[in-house]
Formats: structure tokens, sequence, C-alpha cells
């Protein structure tokens, strides 16, 4: 049994944006960054684990999920995935059995 034989289309609940960065110049040699949707697809949110650490006056915390879809050939860590007012920066980006049938994108939920 494969570990694509446990995902089931069914799981794939969240409507999730592919945001893909855009940058423009500034005039003055800079450039300003803004996020693009891509694509809105079905995919199934996992928390894997959390942690926490002081930061400036306050504790900030760093979220790893794993969010799985349908094999797309155009997604890279350069992208960002955004769910529920929610921003995950992509990590890694793994077809799970190199069959083209899900895609598994390890990511951190971003602090806002």
């Amino acid at each position: 049994m494969t570990e694509t034989d446990s995902i089931k289309i069914g799981n794939l609940r969240q409507r999730v944006s592919i945001e893909e960065p855009l940058r423009t110049g500034d005039g003055g040699g800079g450039a300003q960054e803004s996020w693009v949707e891509l694509a809105q697809v079905w995919a199934q949110i996992r928390p894997l684990n959390g942690s926490e650490r002081a930061e400036a006056d306050g504790i900030a915390g760093k979220v790893s999920h794993e969010i799985v879809m349908r094999f797309r050939a155009d997604i890279a860590p350069e992208h960002r995935l955004f769910y529920d007012g929610r921003i995950f920066d992509i990590r890694a980006v793994l077809d799970l059995d190199e069959r083209r049938r899900f895609l598994r994108c390890l990511v951190e939920e971003r602090d806002l």
C-alpha cells in the first residue's frame, strides 16, 4: 500500500488559493512584492507540529502543516498558499508516489 492509497478525494475539503509573487520596480533600484492568485484548488490541511519563541515584546508561534492536493506541475517553494485569512509559506513540494497524482506541500504558517 502506497502513501497515496490512503488519500481520499473526499478529504480534500478546503478551497486553497495558490499565489505567486509579482515583483515590480520601485524606480529607485529596488522592487515591491505583491501576490497574485495563480489558481484555487481543493486540498487537505493537516497540522504537523508547532513551536514558540520569544521575539521582540512577545511570543511568536510557528506551526508546520502539510497540505495535500491533486498534482500540479506549476507549484514551487517560491509560491505560497492562502486559506481562510491564513498564509502558508511553502518549504517543500513532494510528488507523493512519483506518479503525478498528488502533491504534498510542507508549509509554515506565517504570523501576521
